[in-house]
């Protein structure tokens, strides 16, 4: 497959920057010092720059094992989680924060 490689290869610099992103925003709860639901949604940023991690690692293997179209849609499946799971703390960052 000639083609497949291609989604792989726009995952693993997304997924490297999503890293950066919840690793932001935890720094920023960190430094704010927020408390009680605070603590929860660090943990869930933490959680999630793990799924962006697994993505990352999965795409990585894709691209290494010529045309595996199973480790490229575990990849984005992992990438479309980690994704909703960093709009659902954003949301929840607003809710503590505000």
């Amino acid at each position: 497959m000639k083609g497949s490689n291609n989604l792989s290869q726009h995952i693993l610099p997304s997924s490297a920057t999503m890293i950066g992103v919840c690793i932001t925003a935890l720094s920023i709860i960190k430094l704010a010092r927020f408390n009680g639901l605070a603590l929860w949604l660090g943990h869930l940023l933490a959680l999630n720059s793990l799924v962006f991690l697994v993505s990352g690692v999965l795409s990585y293997a894709a691209m290494r094992s010529s045309g595996s179209t199973r480790l490229e849609n575990y990849a984005d499946a992992a990438f479309i989680f980690g994704l909703t799971l960093l709009s659902l703390c954003t949301v929840f960052m607003a809710v503590v924060i505000a």
